[in-house]
């Protein structure tokens, strides 16, 4: 199939150690991984997919749990669905797709999951951005009455014994639709052909795999974070966040990165949490920046 801009996208399924990966691959270039985030699936990218595309090889996997991506079931201790085993799925995608070494590209539990992978993995990853997030450790250490409201679905999506499951399975479409209005800036539209999608592949089996994410996010995810507390990411890390979002009421958002990454440079973009959707062309002209060949890799960028 192709895209808006006319490029040819190859879908593929890749099997990792631990779960079949569905993937797009497009363009040709230095490698570029889009990760997406919740409750999304590789279709989020695909305004910013086609214009990397013209400089770059673009792959975008649905996350392990996501998509038409396989959800393995999850265990006692949420380890299935753990960034570090979630990373460890992309990476091995990379590897098998030929690319030793790659920038990364994440938003939401995306930029999670690419965050532990250039910890676990600083051999491959050569740039890093993240969207609208803080780093996991530094908001779950932060808790307070306004995290707490304003993130309110990471400690329901948590909940034990399947109570999120039974609770958003009464209605899926509509919790998947509710939660992209109240998490993107008033007026916000999205492409109703993706959206159609994220329904469509918003499943029980990807629900309960979602909430097993979230899961590990408050229990094996802090305990991985914790013992690499003082490790920092060494490659060039650019940030962006929406500039009517909860990341940029709550947080100094480079000061916070800067704590985690050596090389930090962004900005706030138009919108709210969803930034590839709401100002694709303001993340596209940040990215084409950031992971242009010749970018020196420190200084420079946007401020």
């Amino acid at each position: 199939m192709t895209d808006g801009s006319g490029t040819t996208v190859h879908e593929l399924d890749v099997d990792t150690r631990g779960a079949r990966l569905h993937v797009t691959r497009r363009g040709s270039g230095p490698p570029v991984l889009l990760l997406h985030g919740y409750p999304q699936t590789h279709r989020m990218w695909d305004r910013v997919a086609a214009g990397l595309a013209d400089r770059h090889e673009v792959l975008a996997p649905d996350l392990r749990g996501y998509g038409d991506s396989a959800a393995p079931p999850g265990d006692a201790g949420h380890e299935t669905y753990s960034k570090r085993e979630m990373a460890a799925d992309v990476a091995e995608v990379m590897t098998a797709l030929g690319h030793d070494t790659y920038a990364v590209v994440g938003h939401d539990r995306g930029a999670r999951v690419g965050h532990r992978l250039t910890l676990d993995r600083p051999e491959a990853v050569t740039r890093l951005a993240v969207l609208d997030v803080a780093p996991t450790l530094h908001m779950v250490e932060h808790t307070d009455e306004r995290f707490a409201t304003g993130y309110y679905h990471w400690f329901f999506l948590a909940q034990e014994d399947g109570l999120p499951e039974r609770l958003i399975g009464g209605d899926p479409g509509w919790f998947l639709r509710e939660t992209l209005r109240r998490w993107s800036a008033p007026g916000a539209s999205f492409e109703e052909d993706a959206v159609a999608e994220y329904v469509r592949c918003f499943t029980p089996e990807t629900v309960h795999a979602s909430c097993e994410d979230y899961r590990a996010a408050l229990g094996v995810d802090l305990e991985h974070d914790r013992a690499s507390r003082g490790q920092r990411v060494e490659c060039p890390v650019l940030v962006l966040w929406g500039e009517q979002g909860f990341v940029a009421r709550t947080y100094d958002v480079l000061d916070v990165w800067r704590g985690y990454a050596t090389d930090v440079r962004g900005h706030a973009v138009p919108g709210g949490h969803f930034c590839p959707e709401e100002a694709p062309g303001a993340v596209l002209d940040a990215l084409g920046d950031f992971l242009a060949p010749d970018r020196e890799r420190t200084g420079g960028g946007p401020a």
